[in-house]
């Protein structure tokens, strides 16, 4: 998810697995975005553990307070991060283990053009292209 979805995301808008987005980026007037059921059962435990209403934001925090807490959590590791590098870095690792492009670019980051996907998970390696097609073609 882009950080303002989650930054808006209501306690409402939490339906087990399936996170529906009012008024996302798209312009649509809803989205759904699918979690694990690890990411749902804690986000359950979470909302239930501080009690927060359905028309409350689950995370009650602006923009800069969430890059904050971003910078500050990769600076612990002594990685530069900011809250893009998280959604850039889903897209990566599930392109790399082999998830179909199409599902990368419509159900993981929601774009509305495979270009724009295409654009966003950069160039492939020489040693990256290798491997692929020597496991390809085994």
């Amino acid at each position: 998810m882009r950080v303002g979805e989650v930054l808006k995301l209501k306690v409402k808008n939490v339906h087990g697995r399936k996170l529906v987005l009012s008024e996302p980026k798209s312009g649509n007037q809803t989205e759904i975005v699918f979690i694990p059921k690890k990411v749902a059962d804690r986000l359950r435990e979470y909302i239930a553990s501080l009690n927060i209403g359905d028309d409350n934001n689950v995370f009650p925090l602006g923009y800069t307070r969430a890059r904050e807490i971003v910078k500050n959590a990769g600076k612990m590791v002594s990685v530069n991060l900011n809250p893009h590098d998280f959604r850039r870095h889903a897209a990566t690792y599930a392109s790399r283990s082999g998830v179909p492009i199409e599902i990368v670019s419509k159900i993981i980051l929601r774009h509305a053009n495979l270009s724009t996907t295409q654009r966003y998970l950069g160039k492939v390696s020489d040693t990256e292209a290798i491997h692929w097609i020597d496991n390809l073609y085994r």
